[in-house]
């Protein structure tokens, strides 16, 4: 089965993996039943990360094509074209259950490159007394449908909220969404079309390079410094392509950790004006603060910024709640776009969030997160300076750091992540085109975790064990 992926192509190589596996079987060169290369081996033979192998085979697993059997290994499913509706979704499930089971062995890894907080950091009892108050509220506020701007007394929360942060906005400015992902997809479906180019930082978020794959936008990359976008190669950009936005983090920029800086900011509203660009300011960690922080809502006077921002990442992933912020006429497109594809947003989530805001247990439990993460920031960067690590940037807030070990590929770093029981999350998933990268995203929130600080001793720099 020679499978042959391409590192100069703009497919990545999970999806490169993927479609070639699925030709296969396809063809009928794989039957049913057919067991495949185990991920190790497969990932050995193809010079790839396992990550890369296990997502084409989720993929794969997901659509009905292998078959994942607990302890044994993945083989080719047997299709099932032309049965009842009830069958086929029968079988779906079946096979998307032995996928869960599977997969039940790598829940013991230590998510050290994830996005989210652990578990118990959520807040817990806060989250559960707003559940229960809506509940006993009236019966009609459960059920009924939000309005398309989302609901009024959330909106005027968020008002107050944004003018703490010296962002002026009125409710009629603001539009809620289910999180930030559902807010980015709107902004895509509304500003671009198929062919329109768009800037992007590099190292950057993956959830959106995928979306702009998908609506067949090219992106052109903009490398992120330790201030911001790199200013020279994004004037260059900005004179030699006429891009239509730009998608950027100012605050605790995913993954580095990096904060614009007041000069930046400045520049780059500048440039957004001569070259009449639109700026998307994603500013999803903006409740990780503490202290002073440059954003370009705060200073745009033109409102050439969407700003937008989430609950998902203090609250609760599967509490989707999210907003943007915008001109007007541009929220009304959006809400009409968020009709039309979704019908609203979640009623009983908005009221949640809401009352959490109104009554204050939310700024309490973010005020305790911020003091957890920035004690394990601390510590955290210290480690990794005695054991040889080299930092990106030491960031002053958030919950990413971005690092590497001087001499050691990501090939070499897995090795001895998994040999310690750790999953890493690669730094090609952060290339909008998947090149290689020996950097790490850390999540500090689970960097004292015995299995991670065995991982940063073995795997730092030898001179400095």
């Amino acid at each position: 089965m020679p499978i042959v992926l391409d590192r100069d192509c703009a497919t990545p190589l999970v999806q490169q993996l993927t479609e070639q596996l699925q030709a296969w079987i396809e063809q009928q060169r794989l039957r049913p039943g057919a067991r495949l290369p185990s991920i190790r081996t497969q990932a050995s033979n193809l010079a790839v990360s396992p990550a890369c192998v296990i997502e084409a085979y989720d993929r794969l697993v997901a659509s009905g094509w292998l078959q994942a059997r607990h302890g044994t290994g993945f083989f080719v499913a047997e299709r099932k074209p032309g049965l009842p509706l009830e069958e086929e979704q029968a079988w779906g499930e079946a096979v998307d259950g032995s996928w869960r089971q599977f997969r039940e062995g790598h829940d013991e890894l230590l998510k050290l490159g994830c996005g989210w907080l652990p578990s118990a950091w959520r807040a817990n009892t806060e989250v559960a007394q707003a559940v229960r108050l809506v509940s006993r509220g009236k019966v009609e506020d459960l059920f009924d449908y939000c309005p398309p701007l989302g609901l009024a007394s959330l909106r005027q929360q968020l008002h107050k909220r944004l003018a703490r942060i010296d962002i002026a906005a009125g409710p009629e400015r603001i539009l809620t969404t289910q999180g930030a992902s559902h807010a980015l997809d709107l902004l895509v479906r509304t500003l671009l079309r198929p062919g329109d180019v768009v800037l992007v930082e590099s190292p950057g978020y993956y959830n959106l390079f995928n979306l702009l794959r998908q609506h067949q936008v090219r992106m052109l990359p903009v490398p992120r410094t330790a201030s911001g976008p790199d200013l020279d190669e994004l004037q260059r950009l900005l004179v030699e392509h006429s891009p239509r936005v730009l998608f950027t983090n100012s605050l605790y920029h995913n993954p580095t950790g990096t904060s614009l800086t007041p000069k930046v900011a400045y520049r780059l509203l500048e440039l957004a004006r001569e070259h009449d660009l639109r700026i998307v300011e994603d500013d999803i960690y903006a409740d990780f603060q503490d202290g002073p922080a440059t954003r370009l809502a705060t200073l745009d006077s033109e409102q050439r910024v969407i700003y937008m921002a989430s609950f998902s990442k203090t609250l609760s992933s599967s509490l989707r709640v999210g907003y943007l912020v915008a001109d007007a006429a541009l929220i009304g497109r959006l809400a009409e776009l968020k009709m039309v594809t979704g019908i609203g947003t979640s009623r009983f989530a908005e009221q949640v969030v809401g009352q959490m805001l109104a009554n204050g247990s939310y700024r309490k439990s973010v005020q305790r997160l911020r003091v957890r993460l920035g004690q394990h920031m601390a510590k955290l960067l210290g480690q990794l300076e005695a054991f040889g690590w080299e930092v990106f940037c030491e960031p002053y807030g958030g919950m990413f750091v971005w690092v590497r070990s001087p001499g050691r590929d990501f090939a070499a770093l897995e090795r001895v992540a998994l040999d310690n029981a750790v999953l890493l999350t690669p730094g090609s998933a952060f290339d909008h085109q998947g090149a290689p990268s020996d950097w790490l995203r850390i999540n500090v929130a689970y960097g004292q975790d015995q299995r991670a600080q065995a991982f940063f001793r073995y795997a730092g720099r030898p001179s400095a064990r």
